[in-house]
């Protein structure tokens, strides 16, 4: 599928030209929808149209919204209705790998007000001094790391939830159950994250937007800390260090035990041989 499939009619590359320098001008509330929809999108798709913006990639969608779409699998919807957002990610899909079968959401209400302060309202909402391209590309940035955040948060709280039987199990018998190399998988599953989380997610980085606009870096700076974004983030990071050390404990475990049984093995072999040459010593003649 190309990437004009995703530009409603009348979005072509003629209107990304003369897109103005504010998506919203005579919008007060702006609706705002981040999910996490799989483990990577090609944005490559979109190479065939001019993008209205780039870092992350901004393209019309619906009747009157946009979207931001991120390599590492997440997008952010602008002001678009529930049948829009079906509709958008539908003709998405094909370009998801990886796909979740219950994506991670996470909505908010964008107010504007020329000369307000900018920053995250007690009610969860945020307050923009306009809709310009470069403020929706930020709030698109610490949103779409949100919602990643929130679904490897779950994902690593279940393996703590697993974790738990097995340290039960060592501190009473000594030894690890059954369920050892199913949790050496799920454990295997987690770390993954790691490698998912610095290579491609970059949570801890700033975007490269702020290299070309730093009068942003204060509003980006106050989102991050109201999203506790490193915060969740070392969080996360010091979670997947422990489950690290429990995989390694566990197969320091398995490794003993399968060691310790070949050497039952040799000992019952050579009892055997010695009860066998003694066989053919006093009874065998």
């Amino acid at each position: 599928m190309g990437c004009e499939a995703l530009f409603p009619a009348g979005y072509g590359p003629q209107y990304a030209d003369a897109m103005p320098e504010s998506f919203f001008p005579s919008q007060s509330r702006i609706q705002a929808r981040a999910l996490f929809v799989g483990e990577r999108i090609d944005v490559r798709a979109f190479e065939g149209a001019e993008r209205v913006a780039e870092s992350p990639l901004l393209v019309r969608a619906g009747s009157r919204g946009c979207a931001a779409l991120f390599r590492y699998g997440a997008v952010v919807l602008f002001e678009m209705q529930p049948l829009e957002q079906v509709s958008f990610l539908g003709q998405l899909a094909p370009l998801v790998s990886g796909a979740i079968a219950q994506p991670e959401s996470e909505d908010v209400e964008l107010t504007v007000s020329a000369g307000g302060d900018e920053r995250v309202d007690p009610s969860g909402g945020i307050s923009l001094t306009d809709t310009s391209v470069e403020r929706l590309q930020l709030v698109a940035e610490v949103l779409a790391k949100s919602v990643v955040l929130a679904h490897y948060e779950r994902q690593v709280a279940k393996v703590f939830d697993s974790i738990e039987p097995l340290a039960a199990g060592l501190r009473q018998a000594g030894r690890v159950g059954s369920q050892a190399r199913e949790l050496l998988r799920q454990i295997g599953d987690v770390l993954m994250v790691e490698h998912k989380m610095v290579g491609r997610v970059e949570v801890a980085e700033k975007p490269d937007l702020l290299w070309d606009h730093p009068l942003l870096e204060r509003f980006y700076a106050r989102l991050v800390d109201e999203y506790e974004l490193t915060e969740r983030h070392r969080a996360l990071d010091q979670k997947l260090e422990l489950i690290a050390r429990t995989a390694e404990t566990v197969l320091d475990l398995l490794q003993h035990r399968r060691s310790l049984r070949v050497e039952w093995y040799i000992v019952i072999l050579i009892v055997v041989e010695i009860f066998l040459s003694l066989y053919e010593l006093f009874i065998a003649r």
